[in-house]
């Protein structure tokens, strides 16, 4: 069965996003390295079939992005809109919740695996919900000082098991099981 993992890079401080928005330098071992961050994207092109992204995470524009994840882009979002094909992608846009979006997700990757790649929130809402397998985080030797926070104060209690961990100049790749026999309902604290 496909595993559901989330992806992003993150601030040492816990912020996805600066601020005003900004990168602040999170994204910097994604597109300027080579060797081990290589092999991490070449990881991820090669094991997702589709992937899930927040409304905020899509961006403002009407007919897509370009991306080199050539799979399902599933979009949360309240605002219903027609689907955007580009560049090889597919953005469906889905209005009735992340576990709506992980379904439809699940089916358009087959065995490969869902990917939830966007969004602070789009991360909590399945953080909280219990549906992730395993949290994939890219540590960026950066301290933000504010923006948006990936774990909340109050957030969802998680037994979590390392898997991996892997160096590269610009980021530690950590990887994490989410309980010990995959996904685990969470816990408040």
């Amino acid at each position: 069965m496909s595993r559901v993992f989330l992806d992003l890079a993150v601030s040492l401080d816990g912020f996805v996003a600066g601020p005003d928005g900004e990168d602040g330098g999170l994204h910097d071992w994604y597109f300027a390295e080579q060797g081990a961050a290589e092999g991490i994207k070449r990881e991820l092109l090669g094991r997702m079939g589709a992937m899930v992204l927040g409304r905020t995470a899509f961006g403002t524009a009407p007919d897509g992005f370009d991306t080199e994840y050539r799979v399902p882009h599933f979009i949360l979002t309240h605002r219903p809109q027609p689907t955007v094909e580009r560049g090889g992608a597919t953005f469906i846009f889905v209005t009735d919740g992340p576990e709506r979006a992980l379904a439809r997700a699940r089916e358009a990757a087959g065995a490969r695996d869902v990917c939830v790649a966007g969004g602070a929130q789009t991360a909590q809402q399945f953080l909280n919900a219990g549906l992730l397998d395993e949290l994939q985080l890219h540590v960026a030797p950066v301290l933000l000082g504010g923006g948006l926070r990936l774990f909340p104060a109050g957030g969802p209690r998680l037994p979590l098991e390392r898997l991996r961990t892997v160096e590269s100049a610009h980021a530690t790749h950590l990887t994490y099981q989410v309980g010990r026999n995959g996904r685990r309902q969470p816990r408040r604290v």
